[in-house]
């Protein structure tokens, strides 16, 4: 497996982190990963680790704000920022990888991202998924949720600390304690990112009937910081016949992560098994 590191020119000329996983040789597909609220790029491991050897190369990049990229935590201006950015990561990879298809795959905030940003740049991509997706209200308190609407009127820039449970990200101990150890995750959020976020929620449900193409959704049962009835009703909503919709019972947020995370990357390769250009 050959493991690479580096940055590329995000909007607004923002040098953002990326790191690549690949295979020897000509991948047989491309999957591309946006990572959730807080987190970073290198916490799909479990991905990187099924995929690659079954001939996959997995791209990912840390959000502006985030992980190892510039930025103040957990701040935007606009969501046009996170899918400018995710576009142009896009665009470097189609580049970097001409001779194979392209998988868009996005994690809580990461899968509205892609959702959102699929709506708009449909071109070039074989296929969507959506892990987790925040397509509810998250897991905050209504409290802090109408501090923020405020706030993001008068001082957009105004950072909380949203004190998301990490014990519900997944029923893996180590996995939580790994979280709760990790010096690149944070749960700091600003107001207008909260504000942008709802916004970008409410779009993509008024434009689920205009949904193109190939979708996969993956959301755990029991996930109390994005509840699954955000993706049920998305994906009822969604007019092709090209998609598919698995719940995990009893499962927490983070499908990948959690204790049933092999029946998930069976899944997930199978789905992308079945969409790879015969």
């Amino acid at each position: 497996m050959l493991h690479e590191e580096g940055t590329f020119r995000g909007h607004n000329g923002l040098e953002l982190y990326y790191q690549c996983w690949r295979p020897e040789g000509t991948p047989r597909a491309v999957l591309v990963i946006i990572h959730g609220f807080g987190e970073h790029s290198g916490r799909y491991i479990n991905i990187v680790n099924h995929l690659v050897p079954r001939g996959y190369a997995i791209w990912s990049f840390d959000h502006r704000g985030h992980g190892r990229s510039p930025g103040r935590r957990g701040f935007i201006r606009s969501w046009d920022e996170f899918r400018e950015d995710v576009r142009l990561f896009v665009n470097m990879v189609r580049q970097r990888e001409q001779q194979s298809p392209v998988f868009l795959m996005g994690h809580s905030m990461g899968g509205l991202i892609v959702l959102e940003y699929a709506l708009h740049y449909p071109e070039g991509l074989q296929g969507v998924i959506a892990s987790g997706p925040a397509l509810a209200q998250v897991g905050v308190s209504p409290t802090l949720l109408k501090i923020a609407q405020l706030m993001s009127r008068i001082w957009p820039g105004f950072t909380m600390d949203t004190k998301l449970d990490a014990t519900s990200i997944s029923r893996d101990p180590a996995v939580v304690a790994a979280y709760q150890a990790d010096p690149l995750v944070h749960s700091k959020a600003s107001a207008r990112l909260g504000t942008e976020m709802a916004r970008a929620m409410a779009w993509t449900h008024e434009h689920a009937l205009q949904w193109r193409l190939p979708l996969l959704i993956l959301h755990g049962g029991a996930d109390r910081l994005v509840p699954p009835e955000g993706s049920r009703r998305f994906y009822e909503r969604v007019p092709i016949a090209d998609k598919e919709y698995h719940e995990y019972e009893g499962g927490y947020h983070e499908p990948h992560n959690d204790i049933h995370c092999d029946q998930v990357l069976r899944d997930l390769e199978g789905w992308l098994e079945a969409h790879l250009p015969r």
